[in-house]
């Protein structure tokens, strides 16, 4: 990867980052009861799930040697679920998106963190 690819790379990963700490605070103190019953934090953490998985499509595509450094960052499965958000109109299963912010994302927050801390430090040689 050239510095320039890197710049790009971390653009990508930064836009994942902001959407799950946007995610975090939206849902921060609410229940799954309460986002079942709220439009808004429903549609909020929607379109924020969408903004992962496009930047994730976007890594995908760009940075195909990504996935063979990273092959537990979970690109595919976030643009999949991107996918299904965005053709999925008001079939979404909010259950199912409560899952995923409540069981996946704080692992890929953690991912993000690590992976973003890697890119910042100068490479060796």
């Amino acid at each position: 990867m050239t510095r320039r690819d890197s710049l790009d790379l971390r653009e990508y990963l930064e836009h994942i980052q902001q959407a799950l700490e946007r995610i975090d605070r939206y849902l921060r103190e609410i229940d799954y009861v309460g986002f079942l019953a709220n439009e808004e934090k429903q549609d909020t953490v929607l379109r924020h799930l969408e903004v992962i998985g496009e930047a994730a499509g976007n890594v995908r595509r760009h940075f195909p040697e990504f996935s063979e450094q990273y092959p537990d960052f979970p690109l595919r499965q976030a643009y999949e679920t991107r996918n299904v958000l965005a053709h999925g109109y008001f079939k979404v299963d909010l259950a199912v998106v409560w899952k995923t912010v409540d069981r996946d994302l704080p692992h890929l927050e953690a991912q993000i963190r690590e992976v973003l801390d890697a890119l910042a430090r100068p490479p060796l040689g």
